[in-house]
């Protein structure tokens, strides 16, 4: 009896080590693997799943988690999750969520990536050098420079949102897996750049991305293929910069203009999507009609003002004004600036408009010439010396020029300026007005009598003066004729004999008696001589004394005239 009741308890011990060895491998058997479970209860951090095992997993609430979605779990939901460990040190199983769905990730990762095929994932952190990314439970890394095809200054829309993904190298033993979003976009585009350049023609209307922006357009991404939208063609208005109107990363609506199929270059634009404001411009701007608009660009040459949406005109400096010619537009109105301005002229070819501010102003030319005359004298201001002349402030819009030759009537230099000053008040003689040409001329020696034209009184061609040799030159003698009268006798003209041609047969301070043989009144000099007396008297001495056909000789003929000339003065 003993012996039976000792073997009974031996088998029974055997059957429960038996059963604890079971369990034991059971639970070997579970550790590292993903099994199902039910969850059992939700509490405020952590989820309790019964697997089947001797007890219950506590599973962090946070795994069950994913980026961008809401957290929905029930108490009797069929979950998967990862065995960590049988027991730990409370006696809980040890279990990840998070681990299992890892572990199912990898596995279809595995197969996209053999089969290249596109994954799905959330973008849902930054790290350095790029971004993480949820793929199903599996995190990935997504490098800066694959987010996109062209920079991406915010990527915020793109967080937490599902994108398609490809996989560009896997390493399971590490854990690492690096992903593409540009990949994607780059297969897409090539698809789409093929169904655009095959239909792709003149005139149609496409959407595109504005890619890059220069000074003189934008480049835009129609889906895999750049356009040049030039700046020109933005908008009918002025667009002094594509920034502007555009920024980089817009979307717009732009006409094909141009498409050369051997280069493959597109030329695009938007202004050609509204209507032309040139359309019956002349008979909304007719010639002679004055206008409002503004200033929306100053050059050197002048202003270029909009009179409505697209439509500008340019007043060139010439027209700016009546009377200030030399200033800079920029110095006349000012960006933005509403002016008058009245239509000179139309060019629909060239779609240029010509105007005029002055135009729409009172003419002062007009009025000086109606309040003076030639010969008038007034007062004025010297406001501006140059080196041929001075301007003389002669109203108050309105100058007036008196030349160098005007100043004075003995000195034509630049000498003659140097008295004057700026700011100084003179007396001036109105010489001319000319308002078609905008111009007065003015003199100050026209306030008294020329001294040389008086000085020249008796004294015209051909007459014969006592003058004063006042400079002995190896080429001309200069005389003294009257006071203000200088004039010169040339080598040849010194005398009828070659041999007396000398000038250094005189002396400064010797008297001459010699021929005008020209006034030259605008140099103010007279030209003498003696050669053309002494012919005068030789001519004179014939035909007094007798000739020489009658047999008496020259000698004779001029000792004769000698002679008569001694008993003259002797008598």
């Amino acid at each position: 009896m003993a012996q039976a009741a000792k073997n009974i308890q031996d088998r029974t011990e055997s059957a429960e080590f038996a059963a604890l060895l079971e369990d034991s491998m059971k639970s070997q058997a579970y550790e590292g693997s993903v099994v199902k479970g039910r969850i059992i209860e939700v509490q405020n951090d952590a989820v309790i799943v019964d697997v089947g095992l001797k007890s219950e997993g506590r599973v962090s609430l946070r795994e069950f988690a994913r980026p961008g979605q809401e957290l929905e779990i029930n108490v009797g939901d069929e979950v998967e999750v990862f065995v960590d460990r049988m027991e730990d040190r409370n006696g809980e199983t040890v279990l990840s969520r998070e681990k299992a769905r890892r572990e199912e990730a990898w596995v279809e990762m595995e197969q996209s990536l053999n089969k290249n095929e596109r994954v799905t994932g959330i973008i849902f952190g930054r790290v350095k050098g790029g971004f993480t990314v949820d793929l199903g439970g599996a995190v990935a890394f997504l490098p800066g420079s694959q987010v996109d095809i062209r920079p991406i200054r915010d990527i915020s829309p793109l967080m937490g949102t599902p994108q398609p993904f490809m996989i560009l190298k896997m390493d399971r033993a590490r854990g690492n897996i690096v992903v593409s979003r540009r990949a994607v976009l780059e297969e897409s585009r090539e698809e789409a750049r093929s169904d655009l350049m095959e239909n792709i023609k003149e005139g149609s209307v496409v959407q595109g991305v504005v890619k890059n922006i220069t000074d003189y357009g934008a480049f835009v991404d129609l889906g895999g293929v750049d356009g040049l939208l030039h700046v020109t063609d933005i908008s009918w208005k002025r667009v002094n910069h594509p920034t502007e109107v555009l920024q980089i990363g817009q979307n717009i609506d732009v006409q094909i203009v141009r498409f050369n199929e051997e280069t493959q270059r597109i030329s695009l634009g938007m202004k050609q999507l509204e209507a032309d404001p040139w359309d019956g411009v002349d008979a909304k701007f007719a010639l002679k009609s004055t206008h409002k608009g503004r200033v929306t660009n100053i050059t050197d040459y002048g202003a270029f003002v909009e009179l409505e949406d697209g439509i500008e005109g340019l007043v060139h400096v010439s027209e700016m004004s009546w009377t200030k010619k030399n200033a800079h537009p920029s110095k006349i109105v000012s960006t933005s600036e509403e002016v008058e301005v009245m239509v000179l002229e139309i060019d629909l070819e060239k779609r240029r408009i010509s105007l005029g501010m002055k135009q729409c102003q009172e003419n002062p030319w007009n009025d000086f010439a109606t309040k003076h005359k030639v010969d008038d004298i007034i007062d004025g201001e010297i406001r501006n010396i140059t080196e041929f002349g001075l301007f003389v402030g002669v109203d108050d819009d309105i100058d007036g020029m008196v030349h160098l030759s005007d100043i004075s009537w003995e000195d034509q230099t630049e000498d003659v300026i140097k008295p004057f000053n700026k700011g100084d008040k003179v007396k001036v003689k109105i010489l001319d007005v000319d308002p078609e040409k905008e111009r007065v001329a003015l003199g100050i020696k026209q306030l008294s009598d020329d001294p040389f034209e008086g000085a020249m009184k008796g004294m015209a061609k051909g007459a014969v003066v006592t003058c004063t040799v006042s400079d002995v030159l190896a080429t001309m003698v200069k005389v003294d004729v009257n006071d203000g009268v200088t004039g010169v006798i040339k080598k040849v003209d010194l005398s009828r004999e070659r041999s007396e041609q000398r000038t250094d047969r005189f002396a400064v301070g010797e008297k001459v008696d010699a021929k005008v043989t020209s006034v030259d009144h605008k140099a103010r000099k007279v030209t003498l001589s003696i050669k053309a007396r002494e012919i005068d008297e030789d001519k004179q001495a014939l035909e007094e004394f007798g000739s020489t056909e009658s047999g008496a000789s020259l000698g004779d003929i001029l000792g004769a005239a000698l002679k008569s000339s001694d008993d003259k003065k002797d008598k």
